[in-house]
C-alpha cells in the first residue's frame, strides 16, 4: 500500500515509523483506490492501458508497479502531460518537411527536420520528470494533478545537437543569456497567446547538452510525445523540454510567455509567483521503491526501485524496511547509460513478518543526497524528499 505520508513543516521530528503512525501520519492509501480505471484518449489509445492512471485526457501516469527493473521506459508506458490540446496528427504525416525556425544566431533561418539531419545526430538516455512529480505527497493538497511517482521514465532520445545547428548558422550572437523553445500546439482564437502557449527559456548553458530529438527510444518521436520534433534540455524537468519544436532562439532575456513568467516558479505556500521566484529547471536527485508495494512472504526479499541524480549522475542509493531508522547499500542493475539517466536498483532484505515501511534515498556525484522532508511550495513542484515517497508493505 502506498505510503502518502508528508510532514507539516521542515524540521519535524519523527522518532521511529511506528510514531508516526501513533500520531495519524502516513496512513497507508490502497492503490486500487487512486487508481480508478478511465478509458485512454484516442490520441494515446496505442499506450497500454493496464500500465496507466488516467487523470485527464492531458494527464496519464505510469503506475508505479509498471515501471520494472528495466533502464528505458518503453513508450507505451511513458507518462502524459501536455499543458494545452495536442497539435492534429497531420503534422506527423511528412516529419522530415517540419520546418523549425532559429533566431539569436549570426546567420538566422528557418530548415526542415531534414535538413537537420544533414548536420548531425546524437543519442542521450535522460530521465523525462513532469515539474509536479510527486504532488500528492504535499500536505496542503496543491493544484494539479495529483502525481505520485509516475509522472517519470527514462527515454533514449536521438537527433542533432543544437550547438551543430548553432555552429552551422554562424554562432551566436553577442549578449545571448537563454535558449528559449517555442512549442508548435494551436492556440484557440481570440486567446492571447502568452498565456497558453508553450514557450520556455532555459540558461544558455544548456547548449552543451541540448539535443532537437525525431527519435525517441529507436522510433519517430510520437506526437503524444512531441513529434515530429522535441527540444531536449537533459537533467530539466520535462515542461521545458519543448514538444513539437518550431522555433530556437538564442536570448538575452526569459520569454515573458505566462508559462514561464509566473507559472513553473518555486515560491512559498499562500503566496504569489513573480519573475524573481526561481524557476522550474533543474531536477534534483531522487529514487524510489518499485517491488514490492503492497505484500510479501517472510523471508529474503528482493526490493527494487530506481534512482537518478536530475542534473548529475547517481552514484550511490540506500534501502531502508524501517522507514529511515537504520540503511543498507542497494546496487545498481545493467549497464550505466551516462549521467541524466536512471539507474534501477536491487537489494536483498530478510523481512520478518509484520508491517514494513520501505525507502530509498539516492545521493548524486556531487555528494547530494535526497533530503527526509521537502519544503512545501504552492504549487507542488519537485518533491524528492525520500520519507513521502516511501511504501508501506505488510509481510506474511
Amino acid at each position: 500500500m502506498e505510503n502518502n505520508l508528508t510532514l507539516k513543516r521542515r524540521g519535524f521530528l519523527v522518532g521511529s515509523a511506528s510514531a508516526l503512525a501513533a500520531a495519524g501520519f502516513g496512513a497507508p492509501v490502497p492503490i486500487a483506490a487512486a487508481q480508478e480505471a478511465k478509458p485512454l484518449p484516442d490520441y494515446v489509445a496505442w499506450k497500454n492501458a493496464g500500465s496507466l492512471i488516467v487523470h485527464s485526457d492531458k494527464t496519464l501516469e505510469t503506475k508505479r508497479g509498471e515501471i520494472g527493473a528495466g533502464i528505458i521506459t518503453p513508450a507505451d508506458r511513458l507518462y502524459i502531460r501536455n499543458n494545452v490540446n495536442v497539435p492534429d496528427d497531420s503534422i506527423v504525416a511528412d516529419r522530415d518537411g517540419w520546418m523549425v525556425e532559429f533566431a539569436g544566431v549570426k546567420e538566422p533561418r528557418s530548415i526542415s527536420v531534414g535538413e537537420l539531419k544533414t548536420l548531425g545526430v546524437e543519442t542521450v538516455a535522460a530521465v523525462l520528470q513532469c515539474s509536479g512529480n510527486g504532488r500528492a505527497y504535499f500536505e496542503h493538497k496543491p493544484s494539479g494533478t495529483p502525481w505520485t511517482v509516475g509522472a517519470a521514465g527514462c527515454v533514449l532520445w536521438s537527433g542533432v545537437p543544437l550547438k551543430a545547428v548553432i555552429e552551422a548558422m554562424g554562432g551566436a550572437v553577442e549578449g545571448t543569456r537563454f535558449v528559449t523553445g517555442t512549442g508548435g500546439e494551436v492556440i484557440p482564437e481570440g486567446l492571447d497567446p502568452k498565456d497558453l502557449i508553450v514557450e520556455r527559456s532555459v540558461p544558455a548553458e544548456a547548449l552543451e547538452s541540448i539535443i532537437l530529438a525525431w527519435e525517441m527510444n529507436g522510433a519517430p518521436v510520437p506526437l503524444a510525445h512531441g513529434g515530429p520534433l522535441r527540444m531536449i534540455v537533459p537533467g530539466y524537468t520535462g515542461v521545458n523540454n519543448i514538444k513539437y519544436v518550431k522555433k530556437v532562439a538564442l536570448t538575452e532575456n526569459e520569454t515573458d510567455a505566462k508559462i514561464q513568467a509566473t507559472r513553473y516558479r518555486i515560491y512559498p505556500v499562500g503566496g504569489k509567483a513573480s519573475t524573481s521566484d526561481p524557476s522550474v529547471w533543474k531536477m534534483e536527485v531522487k529514487s524510489w521503491i518499485t517491488s514490492p508495494l503492497e505484500v510479501a512472504k517472510a523471508g529474503k526479499v528482493q526490493v527494487t526501485g530506481v534512482a537518478f541524480g536530475g542534473f548529475h549522475a547517481v552514484s550511490s542509493v540506500e534501502v531502508s524496511a524501517d522507514g529511515g531508522e537504520t540503511w543498507k547499500k542497494a546496487d545498481f542493475v545493467g549497464p550505466d547509460l551516462g549521467r541524466y539517466a536512471w539507474r534501477p536498483f536491487v537489494i536483498s532484505l530478510d523481512l520478518p513478518a509484520g508491517r514494513h515501511t520501505l525507502v530509498s534515498r539516492a545521493t548524486d556525484s556531487e555528494g547530494k543526497s535526497q533530503p527526509r522532508e521537502f519544503e512545501p511550495n504552492q504549487s507542488g513542484y519537485s518533491h524528492n524528499g525520500w520519507l513521502a515517497h516511501g511504501v508501506t508493505v505488510d509481510v506474511a
